[in-house]
C-alpha cells in the first residue's frame, strides 16, 4: 500500500484555512459603503450591490461583466441617467473619421437607449459645443489635440481636418466642434433617436463634461438628483473616460457599458475597462441590460 507524507507544513496550513474560515463566517452578510443615507450596501451572499439608496419606485438590477464574477447592480432608474458621450458626425461619420467600433456601438446604444426609456431612465446628450468665447479660452494642451493637422501635415487626403478648433473642415461640415455646425451635430441615427422633449442635451468644452461643478453636465445632473450614471460613447479612454473619472471624484455612482464605448486608441478599451471596473465603478454590457430585471 502506498503511504502518504504529510508535509511538516500541512497542520500550519490547516490552521490557517480554519482561522479564515471563522474570519468569514464572523464577517457581516451586508457591507456598507458610503455616507449614511448616500451609500452602497453590498450582500457578501448574492454578491449584489444595492446603488437605490433606499428608494421606494421601481428598481433595475443588471449583472456586471468586468471585474469580480457573478456579481450585480441594482439601481433606481428615476435616480439615474444614461450619459451618451460625443457620438457626433465629427468622430462617427466616414465624411469626418474612420471609426468602425464607434459605429457597431452605435447600434448597441441605440438598443440600450430603448431599454433605457422603458425603465424610465434618463437619457444625457453629452457632446462637443463651442461657442466663439471658447476658442480664446481653451487651454494649449486642449487646442493642440485637435490641431495634429498643422504640427504634422497630412502627406495626402486627411477626412478628420484637424487644423483646430472652429476652423473650416470645409465641404459643409463647418466649423470644427462649433456649436450648431454639422460636424457637432449627433450622428445621423442618434439625432433621429432624440427626444427634444424628454432628453437633456449638454454641451462641453473640454474632454471632461465635469472638469468643474458649473458645467452644463454637472448642473443637469444636480438638477435632476442623479446618483447613478451609465456611460456610452467614443472615444472609450479619452472623453468617456475622462467625464467618468471626474464623476467618480465628485461622488456620482459610475457604470461604464463597455460594449456602447469604442476607441480607435490601441489598448486603450481594455485598460479603461480595468479601471472602471476595479477603481472607478462597475462595467456592464449592452446584453446585460437588456436582460436586467425591473422590480
Amino acid at each position: 500500500m502506498r503511504s502518504v507524507v504529510k508535509s511538516a507544513d500541512e497542520p500550519r496550513i490547516t490552521a490557517s484555512l480554519r482561522q479564515a474560515k471563522r474570519l468569514a463566517s464572523e464577517m457581516p452578510q451586508a457591507l456598507t459603503f458610503g455616507p449614511e443615507g448616500d451609500g452602497w450596501v453590498y450582500d457578501r451572499n448574492t454578491k449584489s450591490y444595492d446603488l437605490a439608496r433606499g428608494a421606494s419606485s421601481a428598481r433595475f438590477t443588471i449583472r456586471t461583466t468586468a471585474g469580480p464574477p457573478d456579481t450585480s447592480i441594482t439601481i433606481a432608474p428615476s435616480r439615474s441617467a444614461l450619459v451618451v458621450v460625443d457620438m457626433q458626425n465629427y468622430f462617427l461619420h466616414p465624411r469626418c473619421s474612420a471609426h468602425p467600433s464607434g459605429l457597431a456601438a452605435v447600434e448597441r446604444t441605440l438598443e440600450v437607449i430603448e431599454r433605457c426609456r422603458d425603465i424610465g431612465v434618463k437619457i444625457i446628450w453629452l457632446n462637443w459645443g463651442l461657442a466663439e468665447e471658447d476658442l480664446g479660452a481653451m487651454p494649449a494642451a486642449a487646442q493642440r489635440s485637435f490641431a495634429s493637422n498643422l504640427i504634422l501635415p497630412p502627406s495626402g487626403a486627411s477626412t478628420p481636418a484637424r487644423n483646430g478648433f472652429g476652423s473650416d473642415m470645409g465641404e459643409g461640415r463647418g466649423r470644427l466642434l462649433m456649436a450648431g455646425s454639422w460636424n457637432a451635430r449627433l450622428y445621423d441615427p442618434l439625432q433621429v433617436a432624440s427626444r427634444a422633449d424628454a432628453d437633456l442635451f449638454c454641451d462641453k468644452d473640454r474632454v471632461s463634461g465635469l472638469w468643474h461643478g458649473e458645467t452644463p453636465l454637472a448642473r443637469a445632473l444636480a438638477a435632476g438628483g442623479f446618483r447613478t450614471l451609465l456611460f456610452a460613447g467614443v472615444n472609450t479612454d479619452q472623453c468617456v473616460l475622462g467625464t467618468l473619472a471626474d464623476a467618480y471624484y465628485q461622488g456620482w455612482d459610475c457604470v461604464m457599458v463597455d460594449d456602447c464605448c469604442a476607441t480607435t486608441t490601441p489598448g486603450g478599451q481594455e485598460v479603461s475597462v480595468y479601471n472602471a471596473a476595479k477603481v472607478y465603478g462597475f462595467v456592464v454590457n449592452s446584453k446585460s441590460i437588456l436582460e436586467g430585471s425591473i422590480a
